[in-house]
This record gives structure tokens, C-alpha cells and sequence, in this order.
């Protein structure tokens, strides 16, 4: 009976735990959703929403690190100051793991539709701060 017990608790807790996971998939699944969004509707601003907006924000790409929200967005306008510039962009998630109630990571695929299209692959570290998924790490190439 005891055992019965005790794997039920743990059955249980599993399950609590899986659920809460899900939950947390969804919302940053929804929020790459949003993000893809935006950007079709060429709103920056509206696409960096689901980014950290802090000084400790990082953004690795092919130049290097860009360090801090206001630097990131800052680079986003440059490179791509008009809708046209902006093109169409298509993002496909190939893993979302967790790795604590308020982490997880998330590996993807992108691709940019225009003159000259462009794609490539991304790694995201999203926490939860202050009740609210944000990316606080993104590695595109």
C-alpha cells in the first residue's frame, strides 16, 4: 500500500510538472507566433516586445555580440529600416526544452523572404521574469 502510495505521489508529480512544461511551451511557442507577426507587419518594436529589456539582453550573430535591448533594436532598425527591407519571415520550431520551472531553451529554423532571401537557424534562452516569458539570450546564424 505504501508503494502504491509513494508511486502515485510520484506519478502525480511528474504530471504536475509535465503540464506546467506544456503551459510554458505554449505561451513561448504563441510569443515566436507574435514575434513572426510583427515582424510581417514590419513593427520592430512590436517584434522585440518578447525580448529582455535590459543592458544584460544578448544577441550573438554573425558580428559578434551586441549587448543590451536599446542596442539590439538599434542594429534591427539599421539593418532593416523599411518593410521592404524587412521582408517576409517564417520561423519553424525544431526543439523547446526546459530546463527549470522559469527556463527553457528553444532551437529553430528561420527563414527571411525578399529580393534576396535569407535564412538560418537560431538558439533562444527564454526565462520567465517578473511572470512574463522574455528571451534573454539569442544566437541566430
Amino acid at each position: 500500500m505504501k508503494k502504491s502510495i509513494v508511486l502515485f505521489c510520484l506519478f502525480w508529480s511528474c504530471y504536475a510538472i509535465a503540464q506546467k512544461d506544456n503551459s510554458s511551451f505554449k505561451t513561448i511557442t504563441d510569443n515566436i507566433q507574435a514575434q513572426q507577426n510583427f515582424w510581417n507587419e514590419g513593427d520592430i518594436k512590436g517584434f522585440m516586445n518578447y525580448y529582455w529589456n535590459s543592458d544584460s539582453l544578448k544577441f550573438i550573430g554573425s558580428k559578434g555580440i551586441t549587448y543590451g535591448w536599446q542596442k539590439t533594436l538599434d542594429n534591427y532598425i539599421k539593418n532593416y529600416p523599411t518593410k521592404e527591407e524587412m521582408g517576409i519571415l517564417t520561423f519553424k520550431i525544431i526543439e523547446c526544452t526546459s530546463l527549470s520551472a522559469s527556463s527553457a531553451y528553444v532551437i529553430g529554423k528561420w527563414d527571411l523572404q525578399k529580393e534576396k532571401a535569407v535564412g538560418g537557424y537560431y538558439t533562444l534562452l527564454w526565462k520567465k521574469i517578473d511572470g512574463k516569458w522574455v528571451i534573454i539570450a539569442d544566437h541566430t546564424s
